[in-house]
């Protein structure tokens, strides 16, 4: 675990890559041994994740021991862009589709999401190894997308491409709004004095 030189202020700040695996909180869960937050460095109290990722999610976090940063990031106007790898080969219609909403289940209700951005990434983005081997490509053919959502449902995601047949088999945010991941790697923490978010007009 490092130790970070954080700037003298009232309330800190961090971004990282959160690893694949890794749960988007600070205390262990019972009866579970995966790995925490916590585990990646000596954060100070009260630090809090802005949103989450999934446990086999991975990428772009921001961390802070500020409330309000962390409601004002939640807000519909910050985009959060996704590079993901889905089975199979994507069709116009299948991105159409998905550019336009699709119907997903949230908490045992139908929902629309709401239009956004959808592209298909070619060449495959340079991201990092993942620890955890996808699949065989002799399994067949896989496709990269960049989704740009507004919204932040449970999972949603990879509700959108299993709703149009193309099921998630790597999901990895690299960007938050004029943040972005770069060439962070998984573990990185990166002490900021403020993350400087510029919603989208």
């Amino acid at each position: 675990m490092s130790e970070l030189q954080t700037p003298a202020k009232q309330h800190s700040h961090f971004i990282i890559y959160k690893p694949y695996g890794y749960l988007s909180q600070f205390v262990p869960e019972k009866r579970k041994s995966k790995p925490v937050l916590a585990q990646l460095c000596d954060f100070p109290e009260k630090t809090m994740a802005v949103g989450r990722l999934d446990h086999d999610s991975e990428g772009l976090l921001l961390l802070t021991t500020d409330g309000m940063q962390s409601h004002l990031i939640r807000c519909k106007s910050i985009e959060k862009e996704y590079y993901v790898q889905v089975d199979g080969e994507i069709s116009h219609d299948q991105l159409m589709q998905l550019q336009q909403g699709v119907e997903i289940g949230v908490s045992g209700e139908k929902y629309q999401t709401l239009p956004c951005k959808v592209k298909q990434l070619s060449p495959e983005p340079n991201l990092p190894e993942r620890g955890k081997k996808i699949r065989d490509p002799r399994h067949g053919p896989t496709s990269w997308l960049s989704i740009t959502i507004t919204e932040g449902k449970n999972r949603q995601i990879r509700k959108m491409t299993a709703a149009v047949g193309l099921p998630t088999l790597r999901l990895v945010r690299v960007r938050i709004a004029n943040i972005h991941l770069n060439a962070m790697q998984p573990g990185d923490v990166i002490a900021v004095n403020q993350f400087g978010i510029c919603a989208e007009t």
